[in-house]
């Protein structure tokens, strides 16, 4: 690689980084001074039994926004910070809900985080930006804005601490930008990664950080051997009532057939006719059972394909963007393709959207899922979707769930569960 084709990609980087910068500084201060009012209303209003209904919506709100800031921080500069929030049953009482996420440390880290973003976290968003953008300011001025703001008699801007007056004054803030800018080719990338380790030393746990996690896992774990228990007797539920009452039905059709095959032949393949179709009807059975346990296209063409073959049945139109470069381990690509399946569904059910983007991709040692609908969105955790049992799911493999669904829409589900590909 040249020199110059350096430079480029390095200033390319740079101009990404400003940006990501001004975009956290301004969606961050609004998010997070927004929701820190929201939440110390509604929690001030506990006692007067209001802020019991809404403290849980604020809370929520409140996740899913650390959460997205969590994904950010992966998917820009490779910070990870683990979320270790208590899960909420998914049938609690508007009170159970209040009390339990108030009672959970992970809920106060969250609105002392909002503090910070609203503050330091501003600041540190913004300088990188500063760096990238301001000397554009300082050009234009070396270049002749200055005589919009002055004749040259008097001082008529600011650039910095250089008082523009003239073009010789002028110059010397083309000077200071020329610096600002070599700073922000050096600086800017290592600001922003700055900015998310202080937003790290926030969200995440602190000393009880293992007994936590250790919690959350034992917690994950159970809901998995609930939920495959739950499973196994819906197996069993499935054979019986289905595939096998057509198999016993035919045993005894073919017994009849025997018993009458000399005596009433016209009867006999009468009977023979219904076995078969019985026969294909328990077939059909048997394979919906198992593409419900696991996707024969899952375990012959991996993830990738077997969601774009998932999106083919939808009616919807749906683009799928695959970038995998192996396969996971086969529980978790079997956890990822179920929470897609349900994810999808839900778009179907509930968004009124008319068009689905799936992103699939493994970077960073994990296997990320983007679901985006163009829907009416208000999507959220709980209210009845099954977004709760994805959550519970991914959990299992130490994966994460955020949601992102302004009222209007659009609404997008971001799901990364952690996993090497072979």
């Amino acid at each position: 690689m040249t020199r110059g084709s350096e430079v480029r990609g390095r200033a390319r980087e740079v101009v990404v980084v400003g940006a990501r910068g001004l975009t956290l500084a301004v969606t961050g201060l609004a998010g997070s001074v927004t929701l820190f009012v929201l939440a110390v209303v509604s929690i001030v209003l506990v006692p007067l039994g209001i802020g019991i209904l809404t403290t849980p919506w604020v809370l929520t709100g409140v996740r899913a926004f650390a959460n997205a800031r969590r994904i950010v921080a992966a998917e820009w500069c490779g910070v990870r910070i683990p979320a270790a929030y208590r899960p909420v049953p998914e049938g609690a009482t508007p009170w159970s809900r209040c009390f339990l996420m108030l009672g959970d440390p992970a809920t106060w880290r969250d609105l002392g985080w909002l503090l910070v973003d609203m503050t330091a976290g501003f600041v540190t968003a913004l300088l990188p930006a500063a760096l990238v953008f301001y000397p554009v300011e300082g050009f234009a001025l070396a270049l002749g804005l200055w005589r919009v703001f002055t004749d040259g008699t008097y001082v008529g801007w600011w650039y910095g601490f250089v008082p523009v007056s003239g073009q010789g004054t002028a110059l010397l803030a083309g000077a200071l930008a020329a610096v600002l800018l070599v700073a922000a080719f050096r600086l800017s990338p290592l600001l922003l990664r700055f900015h998310f380790q202080l937003t790290r030393s926030v969200l995440a746990p602190g000393e009880g950080e293992l007994a936590e996690r250790v919690r959350v896992l034992t917690e994950t774990r159970r809901d998995a051997v609930d939920t495959s228990a739950a499973e196994l007797r819906r197996i069993e539920r499935d054979l019986h009532d289905g595939a096998q009452a057509r198999l016993v039905a035919m045993g005894m059709d073919l017994g009849t057939v025997e018993a009458l095959i000399e005596k009433d032949p016209a009867k006999a393949r009468e009977l023979l006719a219904q076995a078969r179709r019985s026969s294909a009807d328990a077939l059909t059975e048997l394979r919906d059972l198992v593409r419900g346990i696991h996707p024969p296209v899952l375990a012959e063409r991996g993830l990738g394909d077997a969601v774009r073959a998932l999106a083919l049945r939808l009616p919807l139109a749906t683009e799928v963007e695959v970038d995998l470069d192996g396969r996971a381990d086969a529980p978790v690509e079997s956890a990822a393709y179920f929470a897609v399946s349900e994810v999808l569904t839900n778009a179907v059910k509930h968004s009124g959207a008319d068009r689905v983007w799936v992103d699939l991709h493994h970077a960073d040692g994990l296997l990320r899922v983007a679901v985006t609908d163009n829907g009416r969105g208000g999507a959220r955790i709980g209210a009845g979707s099954g977004l709760p049992g994805v959550e519970r799911r991914l959990g299992t493999f130490d994966g994460v769930l955020a949601v992102s669904s302004p009222a209007g829409g659009p609404t997008m589900v971001t799901m990364e569960i952690p996993c090497a590909l072979s």
